[in-house]
């Protein structure tokens, strides 16, 4: 019987094995390019483009520089790059998610091993750092959650936490043409790398 196609090849011409990704088969324009064409909350937004998870990568970058004003420039690039997996494996809402058992859990992890050696980092990063970014994704998933997902504060509260105002104070969701995004996300990493 023949295997099922395990692998995807990449705009930059790469060939990434999903079930055996290797960090030389990852670049940051195919990064960045699927992540500002893959949609959070199912597309189910408000305005006129989705809100895509490149642009939900630079909001949680931003936020965990708020959390950890000092942490090292390659924690901030971890923050950009945690949803970096998805450019290939795609967002799932979490109760796909749970629906579908450790097996993505365990593509995601493989996934982001690579990327994160790819760029420097090291495979896992530390459970420190780990769960200062999760706290600014989840501040995030509420912002996107109020701002353009439809939910009313009592209930992102009960979802997501209530956030701290200061950590929020003059952060709007912005949505825009996934170029744009791409382009931003791209620039941002660049210059983040240049810093390590």
């Amino acid at each position: 019987m023949k295997q099922p196609r395990a692998w995807q090849r990449m705009l930059s011409g790469r060939r990434l094995d999903l079930l055996d990704p290797t960090p030389m088969d990852i670049e940051i324009e195919d990064i960045a390019h699927g992540l500002a064409f893959v949609a959070r909350w199912n597309g189910q937004t408000r305005g006129d483009f989705a809100y895509s998870v490149a642009e939900h990568s630079l909001l949680v970058e931003t936020l965990f520089g708020r959390i950890a004003p000092k942490a090292p420039v390659r924690w901030q690039l971890a923050a950009l790059l945690h949803d970096a997996p998805e450019y290939v494996i795609g967002d799932m809402i979490s109760p796909v998610k749970a629906a579908v058992g450790p097996g993505y859990g365990a593509l995601d992890d493989r996934l982001a091993a690579a990327i994160h050696l790819r760029f420097g980092l090291p495979a896992e990063v530390p459970k420190t750092i780990k769960r200062q970014i999760k706290k600014a994704d989840k501040i995030s998933a509420w912002l996107e959650a109020v701002q353009i997902a439809g939910f009313a504060t009592a209930e992102a509260d009960k979802f997501f936490g209530a956030p701290d105002a200061n950590l929020i104070d003059g952060l709007e969701i912005r949505l825009r043409p996934p170029a744009d995004v791409r382009a931003e996300f791209t620039a941002r990493h660049y210059a983040l790398l240049s810093q390590l």
